[in-house]
């Protein structure tokens, strides 16, 4: 029967009729939720996928890393998924919570590199700011000495413009979100000596000192879709976004990036890790759903091929490994070992 490819906006639905999976009709599709981010790299994979397996049907929906996880941890079987997208590492606690519902083989594989951006708009003023710069301007107490009073950029660095600050970002459910506290917010908080040691004393104290965002209208949460995101960045040459690498390089003739510390975000300096906001991007994998399901196997080799240098994934912006990552990432999507719950914070 006739091949079809439906859209919608932040699901994918890739189905076909005709075969199936060794596993039966339940075996014949994958389904796959997860990060906004790595969402158009894997639907890119499904696509793929599905012309080389017109038997099988891959459902992917973009619902957050977060909420992703909540869903992919919710059990195992033919109603849960079987592949999770992530712009950060699972957590201990989401480990925890996949266990206590059966799905004890969580197989993490790393797919690429992505770095968090800022953005402003083409006719923005090219800013150039420190991880300081930002935990100033977006943090809700900053260094602990009382409530984000600061109104423009000149306010948190007299070297910057008086423009207001106005950052459209993720919501708390995303991995982007989670990536802005590790990677800027965290760093630029504990360019304060006292931040640092107050984390050996106090971490709750340290985490919510460090990561808890403003909410006087600053920092403005824009959901998961990051094409709108960018809609209204562009629209607005002082609003300043955060979102993925990719997202930037595909919308270069509407917007450009913010630099940090000197060095702004292409191919190169993330790869090398010299942008600030380089991040690792994964795929979890339950390892329980590979029995009745062996296209999940045959589906994370496709994107080991794919994610390669000069591969089909770079072409739409994800940044591929070094040498040395490459093949153990290779040799991971492989074997596809569960990852060991120890090893997760």
């Amino acid at each position: 029967m006739k091949k079809m490819i439906f859209a919608l906006p932040m699901v994918a639905l890739v189905a076909a009729c005709g075969g199936n999976d060794s596993g039966g009709a339940a075996g014949a599709q994958i389904k796959i939720v997860g990060s906004s981010t790595v969402y158009p790299f894997t639907t890119a994979v499904a696509e793929e996928f599905q012309r080389a397996n017109p038997g099988i049907s891959v459902i992917v929906e973009s619902t957050g890393t977060g909420a992703g996880i909540k869903l992919f941890c919710q059990g195992i079987g033919k109603d849960f998924a079987d592949i999770v997208d992530a712009s950060r590492p699972m957590k201990a606690s989401e480990y925890a919570d996949c266990a206590k519902a059966g799905a004890k083989q969580v197989i993490e594989v790393p797919i690429g590199i992505d770095g968090l951006t800022l953005i402003e708009g083409k006719d923005g003023p090219g800013l150039d700011l420190t991880v300081a710069d930002i935990y100033k301007a977006l943090a809700a107490d900053p260094f602990g000495k009382g409530a984000n009073t600061a109104k423009t950029w000149k306010d948190v660095n007299p070297a910057l413009p008086a423009i207001k600050i106005r950052v459209l970002g993720p919501p708390p459910t995303s991995g982007t979100r989670d990536s802005l506290a590790d990677l800027i917010l965290t760093k630029g908080c504990e360019s304060d000596p006292a931040m640092k040691e107050l984390k050996k004393s106090d971490d709750a104290k340290h985490k919510e000192l460090c990561t808890k965002i403003r909410e006087d209208g600053a920092y403005v949460e824009a959901g998961e879709n990051d094409n709108l995101l960018v809609q209204k960045v562009a629209a607005d040459p002082d609003t300043l976004g955060v979102l993925g690498y990719s997202f930037l390089e595909e919308n270069a003739d509407k917007v450009k990036p913010v630099k940090l510390a000197g060095v702004a975000p292409t191919e190169a300096t993330i790869q090398d890790l010299s942008y600030p906001g380089s991040r690792t991007l994964y795929i979890y994998v339950k390892g329980e759903h590979m029995a009745a399901k062996p296209s999940i196997k045959a589906f994370v080799e496709a994107y080991s091929k794919a994610w390669v240098k000069d591969g089909s994934l770079e072409k739409r912006g994800l940044v591929p490994f070094g040498a040395a990552q490459a093949e153990t990432a290779k040799a991971q999507a492989a074997a596809l070992k569960p990852l060991d719950p120890t090893t997760l914070k």
